[in-house]
């Protein structure tokens, strides 16, 4: 969906008081109806993630961290069953995932006797079950299911969503049969940096060559644009191969350059950042449908000569 960047200034906007759990979701979508569910959780969580990067350090203070410990213990005592992690984080403004994750590391920290280990911290956040303390591991596992845009469940169902939308973008290419390398073929070719797929024979879309596709399973804002920009896809244009094989074909330079190419978000973008057209990156929110190849252009070719031979 490519939304304006009023429209998703807009949506944006009504975001800013919208809290990180399911709930808000309903609203949100209920407000915009006519936009589908992933693209604004999408929208909701790249501005809520821009909202906790402001507001984080203060919930990162020790004599914060101390208050907010300190008051869980008091309200989970007086109120064993009731969700009281969920409602701090959602009253002091916290993601609930990242609310677990300090309240849990604050306990670890008695309960070890000093700093507690990353490792066991991120064991017991995955898999509460593990934290010796029930009524702990119970908040924890609420904020954590809870949250639409923090925690280990979230990663485990974004890093999903962009292996299905990979597959996609393959059985797309496949059934139109493209020749094409994936991600991990490239890299066991020794690529370091590469897109996640790139054409063995460049196809044209609307008008543009396109050498590479990129998949994005997110919805394109300024920020994220430009952060993907400068940290992929204009390195794509000259790729540094790190890792030279010896012995492999003259196809493994020590730069590569891939080309102009194509990134597709898949839950929309804004509209106003496909200005790069020129410069060789072509934004779409979809599979494109207007693909011309190499056999067509040779087809084409062909039936114009035969068609001058005819008049001749």
């Amino acid at each position: 969906m490519r939304l304006s960047r009023a429209e998703y200034k807009e949506i944006a906007k009504w975001t800013e008081h919208l809290r990180p759990i399911r709930q808000c979701m309903k609203m949100l979508k209920e407000r915009f109806p006519n936009h589908s569910q992933s693209t604004l959780l999408s929208i909701f969580s790249l501005e809520y993630q821009k909202r906790t990067k402001r507001t984080i350090s203060r919930h990162h203070a020790p004599d914060v961290i101390e208050s907010h410990y300190q008051r869980y213990l008091s309200e989970a005592k007086a109120h064993p069953t009731a969700p009281v992690l969920l409602e701090l984080a959602n009253e002091v403004d916290l993601s609930p995932a990242l609310m677990a994750r300090i309240i849990l590391d604050r306990f670890l920290q008695d309960l070890e006797g000093g700093m507690s280990s990353k490792t066991v911290l991120n064991s017991m956040l995955k898999e509460p079950s593990l934290i010796p303390d029930q009524t702990l591991a119970n908040n924890v596992y609420q904020c954590t299911i809870n949250d639409c845009c923090y925690g280990p469940l979230v990663d485990c169902i974004k890093h999903a969503i962009g292996q299905e939308h990979e597959v996609l973008l393959c059985d797309k290419l496949n059934e139109r049969n493209l020749s094409f390398l994936d991600e991990n073929q490239l890299r066991a070719m020794g690529y370091d940096k590469t897109p996640d797929i790139i054409l063995e024979v460049p196809i044209a879309v609307e008008g543009h060559i396109v050498h590479w596709i990129e998949s994005k399973a997110s919805f394109g804002d300024d920020h994220s644009h430009r952060t993907y920009l400068n940290e992929q896809f204009w390195s794509y244009w000259n790729s540094d191969l790190l890792g030279f094989i010896p012995g492999r074909s003259q196809h493994h330079l020590s730069k590569a350059q891939f080309g102009p190419g194509l990134v597709i978000y898949w839950y929309g973008f804004i509209g106003e950042l496909d200005c790069q057209r020129d410069r060789g990156i072509l934004l779409k929110d979809c599979f494109p449908t207007d693909i011309v190849t190499l056999c067509h252009t040779t087809q084409l070719t062909d039936c114009l000569k035969s068609q001058k031979k005819d008049k001749e």
